[in-house]
């Protein structure tokens, strides 16, 4: 999916639906700092992960979010990234104005197609604390979903609503079978990232990487790419950027010692990698970061 963004009142494509506020898809190539503040939500907001990996702040609950999940923001609800920053990945979102949710129900307003007894149960589901679901269909109705808005061939404008109603559909299914599965990402792969974190300031390789998990680097890097959406490697500096970020908030802590501690051969090659993924050389963030004066 190409990146794109359709806001209501500034793009013909939504000119017929005033219930979609805003539908996108970015590519974020590096850690954007303050990119995601803390923001409350007025309307139902989806996120689909496509690539990539995000720890997210919703209503004081920490997650962290993989490719093929699916979040659910409900109006009232406030959400921001770890310490505001996104990170790299790629996602799609769609953000909805709806009548309301409630005990009742979901009412869409008069665009949706779903029954009264169907509104009912969605509006439950939704309201019972379902902040994520893994959906992989959903990236194939994001994608037709905004074709349907490119071309806008006969019948578009019932397709979109259509398909909206798909989402919702599989979100209420695939939450009602979730409650009694654990999410899918593998437990062995969070073992490695937390082995990597203990470990940053070794020389990690892949074959090393891929013997933690008892696979072969073929299978390893495939996995890796297919859970991550990141090559070994760039996984691994993933890691070391987001640890050194954390220890930068330390005043106290040398910049040199920060490098080498994450695994990066000298403050150079650290200031050098840490400004392609952010935009700043690390002295810059901690200045950026320092409580003002009173």
């Amino acid at each position: 999916m190409n990146q794109f963004l359709l806001q209501q009142g500034r793009a013909r494509e939504l000119h017929s639906f005033p219930h979609i506020l805003e539908f996108a898809a970015k590519k974020n190539n590096s850690i954007k700092l303050n990119a995601l503040p803390s923001t409350t939500s007025e309307s139902l907001r989806f996120y689909f992960v496509i690539d990539g990996k995000f720890d997210w702040i919703i209503d004081n609950q920490n997650y962290t979010l993989y490719p093929g999940d699916l979040v659910i923001i409900l109006p009232g609800q406030t959400f921001h990234g770890e310490k505001d920053i996104l990170h790299f990945g790629t996602l799609s979102w769609i953000q909805l104005q709806i009548e309301k949710i409630d005990a009742s129900g979901f009412f869409s307003g008069g665009w949706s197609n779903l029954s009264k007894s169907e509104c009912i149960d969605i509006g439950k589901i939704l309201l019972n604390n379902v902040t994520i679901v893994k959906l992989r269909e959903c990236h194939h109705l994001l994608k037709e979903l905004y074709q349907e808005l490119q071309y806008q061939e006969i019948g578009f404008v019932t397709r979109v609503n259509q398909l909206i109603d798909e989402l919702f559909i599989g979100i209420a299914r695939q939450s009602t079978r979730q409650h009694q599965l654990k999410r899918d990402f593998p437990k062995k792969f969070t073992k490695l990232e937390q082995a990597l974190r203990q470990s940053l300031a070794h020389q990690w390789t892949v074959e090393e990487m891929a013997t933690l998990l008892g696979v072969g680097t073929t299978t390893f890097t495939e996995k890796i790419k297919k859970y991550t959406g990141f090559s070994p490697l760039n996984y691994l500096i993933s890691l070391r950027i987001s640890e050194a970020i954390k220890l930068l908030n330390n005043q106290e802590e040398n910049v040199t010692d920060i490098a080498l501690n994450t695994g990066f051969y000298s403050s150079q090659h650290f200031s050098t990698t840490f400004k392609k993924l952010t935009g700043y050389t690390p002295s810059d963030f901690r200045k950026r970061n320092l409580p003002r004066k009173k």
